[in-house]
């Protein structure tokens, strides 16, 4: 089959040469000093690489040319490819599993860990060229910071939307996770789906934007905007915890500059007063038996909103009789609530008269009327503040107020704004600061706000305050 010797090159006289004569030819093309160690390994490994048919018909003449009975036996056997192969000095492990024909391959990379995947090639010299791509890969990408792996954004935003869902399990009630997941799942996974994210580049991210605005069929306001830019940076905090890129990869930025909100409009202290006597008699009112439910729960609802500046909607109709208690200071006793809503659970400190509006509520809910008043607060009720009689809650409140507002003729103010639930958290906190005197930080604790935010909103009604310092 192969004749070799020190001065001569080696014949080889049919394709089906085995392993050992490519070693022999390898160690020819050594003692002929070839240019590189690669056009080597290719000769040798070309002379490996057997095919099926030519296998076969090398085992077919063999055993027709076998003389006796053990040399036709021999003849009869396959041989066989090398079951392991070390390549790229020793770091690049190629391997074949018992019961397999398929090459697997394993090496490890810098940081220690051990990257192990199939070639899904079953010849040796296709699987060599796979497992030589993929080391060459990875080494390339842990150079410049990146995963070893590359990751779509669709697999990188469904992790991330599964911490949001937790964060979103653990609460009973709206938060923030709830507008970030709208985020990635209605505009981050439609837009940019198997595209990597170290791909990205501002043009994309601009591009991206634009068809954003046409889906929304407007502006986005800039507190929309920062929305979008936390859900895009949960993303990319997601996949650097997970090693996919690394942090001095730089990754393009959303844009937070947005159209800027409007103040919503608040009531006067007059047009307080105003409302509040007439709640008084309008509750009394209403042709059907679910207005009359409807409109004694609406005023207590105006009442504590006024009293507290929880936030309408989430945190005020989850409220609960076991959320509220006693707090003693210095001999004095107050009304505390615990709500929990956007931006978290926090506790927080309703004004004495808010005690008149429990009563009311305790009087007409017929499940826990059966409780004496002081007892609701050591009882742990865990039934629903604000309900009707019978014990239900409605899933919204704003019709009935928008009905209000028609009635007391306060449904707009002197800009023309329409007024809203949400006005009466804005007018609390224009009350707070200008009757009050209650300082920024102080007022951002008990509503639930930045600092920052409140001074953004009402710094105007702050140099008010200070008039008679300024003047």
């Amino acid at each position: 089959m192969v004749e070799c010797s020190s001065h001569s090159r080696p014949t080889i006289s049919t394709p089906e040469a085995t392993l050992c004569d490519a070693a022999k030819w390898l160690l020819f093309a050594c003692r002929a000093q070839q240019p590189t160690l690669q056009a080597l390994c290719s000769h040798a490994v070309g002379w490996c690489a057997v095919t099926k048919s030519h296998a076969a018909r090398a085992q077919e003449q063999g055993v027709a040319n076998a003389a006796t009975p053990k040399q036709r036996t021999i003849a009869t056997l396959i041989p066989t490819q090398p079951s392991v192969l070390l390549l790229r000095d020793g770091e690049l492990v190629l391997y074949r599993r018992t019961r397999s024909l398929m090459y697997q391959c394993r090496f490890k990379l810098t940081d220690g860990k051990w990257v192990r995947f199939s070639t899904h090639k079953a010849s040796l010299e296709n699987a060599i060229a796979a497992a030589c791509d993929k080391y060459d890969e990875a080494r390339y990408r842990q150079r410049l910071g990146l995963a070893h792996q590359t990751h779509s954004f669709a697999h990188i935003a469904q992790l991330t939307l599964a911490v949001l869902r937790r964060q979103i399990d653990a609460s009973k009630t709206m938060t923030a996770a709830h507008s970030y997941a709208t985020c990635i799942e209605k505009y981050f996974l439609p837009y940019f789906g198997e595209r990597q994210l170290e791909d990205l580049t501002r043009n994309d991210i601009v591009e991206f934007e634009l068809w954003r605005d046409r889906q929304m069929a407007r502006l986005p306001k800039a507190s929309t905007l920062n929305n979008f830019t936390t859900a895009w940076n949960r993303v990319i905090t997601t996949a650097v915890e997970h090693g996919y890129i690394s942090e001095r990869v730089p990754v393009p930025k959303l844009s937070n500059k947005g159209h800027k909100g409007t103040p919503r409009p608040a009531f006067s202290e007059v047009e307080i007063n105003q409302l509040l006597l007439f709640m008084a008699t309008w509750q009394h009112g209403g042709a059907k038996p679910i207005e009359r439910e409807m409109r004694p729960l609406l005023r207590d609802y105006v009442e504590m909103l006024l009293l507290t500046g929880m936030r309408h909607g989430t945190e005020a109709m989850g409220i609960c009789w076991r959320h509220l208690e006693w707090h003693t200071d210095k001999g004095v006793r107050y009304l505390r609530v615990w709500v929990d809503g956007k931006t978290g659970g926090r506790w927080l400190i309703a004004k004495h008269r808010a005690v008149d509006v429990l009563r009311r509520l305790h009087a007409r809910q017929k499940d826990v009327n059966s409780f004496a008043f002081e007892e609701l607060f050591t009882a742990r009720v865990p039934h629903k503040l604000f309900r009707t009689s019978t014990g239900y809650q409605p899933p919204s409140l704003n019709g009935t107020f928008r009905r209000l507002m028609r009635d007391t003729g306060l449904l707009v103010d002197g800009e023309g704004k329409t007024r809203t639930l949400y006005s009466l958290r804005h007018t609390y906190a224009t009350l707070e600061l200008l009757n009050h005197k209650t300082d920024i930080h102080t007022l951002s604790r008990q509503m639930g706000n930045s600092a920052a935010m409140l001074e953004k909103h009402y710094s105007k009604l702050t140099a008010t305050m200070a008039a008679d310092r300024l003047a």
